[in-house]
């Protein structure tokens, strides 16, 4: 079948108008695009997700401890009863983010963007939050105890269930 030199024309708008599809079946790596992806249950422990495109994506019940999420866009990702001990969110965007019942023990959040993220329920012990932006979060029934506050100074007490205390 020969191609006209405008059906190859007009394909090529159409190739170039379509939104890059996300790489779902990328591996781990600095700068993957797993926007709109769906990772529930998978074992991810140590990957390196730095400056990754996460908006969208989902990883409940995943195993994610130490992975490097720093500077990555997980603006509406879920985490929802993820295993995130340990994991590295420092300048990450994570808008609308839901983290309900996922375990972030000792998890870096250094100058990220918390707005109007949900922590319900989580296991925040020993989190840093130093410069993050928690405009809107809600922390109800999350553990913060020995999580180091946005002022970098503070560290809530013992028993600090839903707020720093």
């Amino acid at each position: 079948m020969k191609t006209t030199p405008f059906a190859a024309f007009a394909l090529l708008l159409v190739l170039a108008a379509s939104p890059a599809a996300a790489e779902c079946a990328d591996p781990p790596q600095p700068k993957v695009n797993w926007r709109r992806c769906y990772f529930d249950g998978r074992e991810l422990t140590g990957a390196n997700l730095t400056e990754a495109e996460l908006r969208d994506a989902t990883f409940a019940r995943a195993t994610l401890k130490d992975v490097a999420f720093t500077k990555s866009d997980a603006y509406r990702a879920k985490f929802n009863s993820a295993t995130m001990a340990g994991a590295r969110l420092d300048g990450a965007r994570l808008i609308e983010a839901d983290f309900t019942r996922a375990d972030l023990t000792g998890a870096s959040f250094r100058e990220a963007d918390l707005r109007n993220a949900k922590l319900v329920s989580a296991n925040l012990k020993k989190a840093d939050f130093t410069g993050a932006h928690l405009t809107g979060a809600d922390f109800r029934h999350a553990d913060l105890s020995g999580a180091t506050w946005i002022d970098g100074k503070r560290v809530c007490g013992e028993s600090s269930i839903g707020q720093c205390n």
